[in-house]
């Protein structure tokens, strides 16, 4: 398999993540974003939205980091990201989608440089954007787990599964902008136990081949 995608995406995060949870080899195809390698003849050419990330396994050639992730758990079901129950499955769905389609959508590079580059807003502008959609999505997030009070050291019991792989990028991308963290303790701890293992913690940004 190879995964093209930039270091500090966290939608590229999220299928690092799932790949390591399923302990599944790739080669790393580096396109960096912030300097426009997406438009390059060469990644157009297989990925027509000009987003990371993608996976090309054999000849399947996947885009958007939900759909690879549910590919990854279908093609290679164990360890399993999503409960067996279906209820189980719609809640971590549900907390994976709160990020997913609530938070990110709103905060990815395109949008911002939109908002400097066409809307002429400051950065101080663009970052109270950032954190005021960061802080109150995350917040949403919060209260379905204390709401729902599933026991467990992860989103939804004691194994990392698919919210956990979303959850965690949102956290690294919230402390770059210093977003305010005090007031979702029960993600915080959640944060936490997915940082304790190498799932995690070995493909965060930092970690990567192109990170800078």
């Amino acid at each position: 398999m190879e995964l093209f995608n930039y270091f500090r995406s966290s939608a590229s995060y999220r299928v690092r993540i799932a790949l390591a949870l399923k302990g599944l080899d790739y080669d790393y195809k580096a396109v960096h974003l912030a300097r426009n390698e997406q438009f390059h003849e060469s990644y157009a050419a297989v990925a027509s939205s000009r987003l990371v990330p993608l996976l090309k396994d054999g000849e399947q050639v996947i885009t958007q980091s939900m759909a690879i992730i549910e590919y990854l758990d279908e093609t290679h079901p164990e360890p399993p990201l999503l409960p067996r129950d279906a209820a189980a499955r719609a809640r971590v769905r549900a907390l994976a989608q709160d990020i997913a389609c609530e938070i990110h959508p709103l905060n990815n590079l395109r949008v911002l440089r939109y908002l400097v580059k066409e809307m002429g807003l400051s950065e101080d502008a663009k970052t109270r954007w950032y954190k005021h959609w960061v802080e109150s999505g995350l917040e949403v997030v919060e209260q379905r787990l204390q709401r729902d009070g599933i026991a467990g050291r992860f989103c939804h019991g004691d194994t990392p599964g698919l919210a956990d792989c979303v959850l965690v990028p949102q956290i690294f991308n919230a402390q770059r902008f210093d977003c305010r963290l005090d007031h979702v303790p029960a993600v915080m701890k959640v944060f936490e136990a997915c940082m304790a293992l190498e799932a995690f913690s070995k493909t965060q940004p930092s970690a990567c081949p192109d990170a800078e």
